[in-house]
């Protein structure tokens, strides 16, 4: 587990910025630090084996750049060392992972989690794949995530990634799912989701589809471990059977959600 002190998150937070922040800005701050500092270990330890850094700018290298990103920013958008390497001509998933979402080094020990504890492919799958969206955009990125593979997955992934967000926030006995005990360690025990987070969670808690999205969640929280290091190959037979592939490439066969593959695909196009 990736252990985060407190100082040093809060630290890391733009100056003035946790004043005017919700409990909801705080809550998804922390996970997507804890993201931060997980590939950042991970990248250290590949670094030294292979005599080489990552091309990732850090938060202290961004903070001496001037003004950043608003924090809703996916990394896709922040400043960069390096030129995105250019996408095949009929991206695949795995394409997008290696090109685009890596290091993704938290939604591949998710869905190693899921893996190794025996879950439903659906949700190995599911784990694969719920976070991924953070590098264009965090702000409530469970149903962004959910939007940008809708089209060609089975409904109940898509409801599931969609839901996990809202379900971190509520404890459930049955599924082991317990309040993060970082939570209230990070911003203390009076923490209270906003009201449309708590909507959510009560429809997702009576729809049929409920534990789709709380097993997500459960293998979301307890995933950050910084001594695993899993290579996308390992999901490429699941990803076969669980996503439909487009003949024409993510982006290109004209999909209700085409556009945001194509953004991912080329985030620095001025239009």
């Amino acid at each position: 587990m990736v252990e985060v002190d407190r100082k040093t998150f809060l630290a890391s937070l733009p100056a003035g910025a946790l004043a005017v922040m919700s409990h909801e800005d705080k809550a998804e701050a922390l996970e997507h630090y804890m993201e931060d500092e997980l590939d950042k270990k991970i990248a250290a330890r590949r670094g030294e084996a292979d005599g080489e850094a990552g091309s990732i700018i850090t938060l202290d290298e961004l903070e001496q750049e001037g003004p950043r990103a608003p924090r809703g920013t996916g990394r896709l958008f922040q400043p960069r060392e390096e030129e995105f390497e250019p996408m095949p001509e009929n991206p695949h998933l795995l394409d997008y992972f290696r090109l685009r979402f890596a290091p993704a080094n938290h939604v591949l020990q998710s869905a190693t989690h899921a893996l190794t504890t025996g879950q439903p492919e659906r949700t190995i799958f599911a784990c694969l794949m719920h976070d991924v969206v953070l590098n264009m955009i965090k702000v409530d990125h469970g149903w962004w995530g959910a939007q940008l593979i809708e089209p060609y997955v089975d409904e109940r992934i898509a409801w599931g990634i969609r839901y996990h967000g809202p379900l971190r926030f509520y404890p459930d006995d049955e599924f082991g799912y317990e309040y993060p005990e970082m939570y209230n360690r990070i911003f203390g025990h009076d923490y209270v989701p906003e009201p449309y987070i708590k909507q959510a969670y009560e429809y997702a808690r009576n729809h049929r589809y409920y534990a789709e999205s709380r097993l997500i969640t459960v293998n979301d929280t307890y995933a950050f471990q910084d001594g695993m290091d899993v290579n996308i190959e390992v999901f490429t037979d699941i990803i076969g059977r669980q996503f439909k592939h487009p003949k024409e490439g993510l982006g290109f066969d004209n999909s209700p959600v085409a556009h945001m593959w194509r953004t991912i695909a080329n985030p620095n196009r001025p239009l």
